[in-house]
């Protein structure tokens, strides 16, 4: 039990310091929502590290700035859109689990 934790440990401090130069941390932290939360947006881009690409980190983040994209991607009938909200909802699952 004591190793797992370690090796979680571990592997936070060892992503931390990307975690801060992604596109949702950028977008997070300019949103009104999250009021410049740096913290909680840093957590936000460690799980988008690890769970999504990049292209997938730069279309997310204009959820941010527009959330009504979010909406309209969501309710796409288009193959590439509906695989996109798959990775995308199971990212802000992730995130929400891990940054509260």
């Amino acid at each position: 039990m004591f190793n797992r934790i370690l090796i979680a440990a571990a592997a936070i401090v060892m992503t931390a310091p990307l975690a801060m130069a992604g596109p949702i941390d950028s977008a997070c932290v300019r949103s009104d929502r999250a009021r410049g939360n740096a913290p909680l947006c840093g957590c936000i881009q460690q799980v988008a590290n690890q769970s999504l690409s990049r292209s997938d980190q730069r279309r997310a983040a204009n959820f941010f700035r527009n959330p009504h994209e979010a909406q309209e991607v969501r309710m796409s009938k288009s193959n590439a859109d509906n695989a996109f909200w798959t990775r995308y909802k199971a990212f802000a699952e992730r995130a929400e689990a891990y940054c509260r």
